[in-house]
């Protein structure tokens, strides 16, 4: 610090030379104060809150569980259900019935809709569909199809029906083809929305001209 009070151009340098040191010393100081004390304001302070938004927006919104059902109870004990389908619906090995259960929203109510398929044991195939509404604490009956074959999905919110198709001699293991049917729900019970038909084996396209006679 004594060149800050030499005389002459040697002074004035080494005045010069000290004030830059000076200043120097200062910035970096408080750089370190800045960036490192507990109490101030820099990225130590920041890296927390960063954080904090990250997990915010990354975490994802909790799914609803549904509730489980005893489907096999609930077609048992269903009104609407045929006589010969509920004596179909006996255990296939031990204690397990041949039922296909789904839970999705397809009525728009507060719990979620329950789809219940009834199969046969040997071949699975569905001898009816049911779609059960949830409405305060018990279920309700608000879809039926019992032609044989039958199976009924939840698809993208709606209900879909397939209803396989047989010609005179086909076996169960191969219809000619199927009728697939969707459902939406719409003032308080499911309206046909569009249907296709799909023929099994046939190429698409042109039918052959018939050959002449003679």
């Amino acid at each position: 610090m004594r060149g800050l009070t030499g005389p002459g151009s040697a002074g004035t340098r080494s005045t010069a030379r000290a004030a830059i040191a000076v200043t120097a010393v200062l910035a970096a100081a408080l750089l370190f104060t800045g960036g490192c004390g507990t109490g101030g304001t820099g990225a130590r302070d920041e890296g927390p809150a960063h954080a904090d938004s990250v997990a915010s927006a990354a975490a994802p919104s909790p799914s609803r569980t549904p509730d489980r059902v005893d489907a096999v109870r609930l077609v048992k004990e269903d009104p609407a259900v045929s006589a010969e389908v509920k004596r179909e619906l006996k255990p296939c090995v031990a204690d397990e019935y041949p039922v296909d259960v789904s839970y999705g929203n397809l009525t728009g109510g507060a719990a979620d809709d329950v789809v219940v398929n009834v199969l046969t044991c040997g071949d699975a195939v569905g001898v009816g569909s049911y779609v059960y509404r949830g409405q305060g604490g018990a279920y309700v009956n608000v879809f039926t199809a019992e032609e044989t074959p039958v199976y009924a999905e939840i698809d993208r919110g709606d209900l879909v029906v397939t209803r396989q198709v047989y010609d005179r001699d086909d076996p169960v293991s191969s219809p000619s083809g199927e009728h697939v049917i969707t459902y939406r729900w719409a003032s308080g019970r499911f309206v046909e929305e569009y249907r296709t038909h799909n023929d099994y084996g046939q190429v698409a396209g042109a039918q052959p001209a018939p050959v002449p006679a003679g």
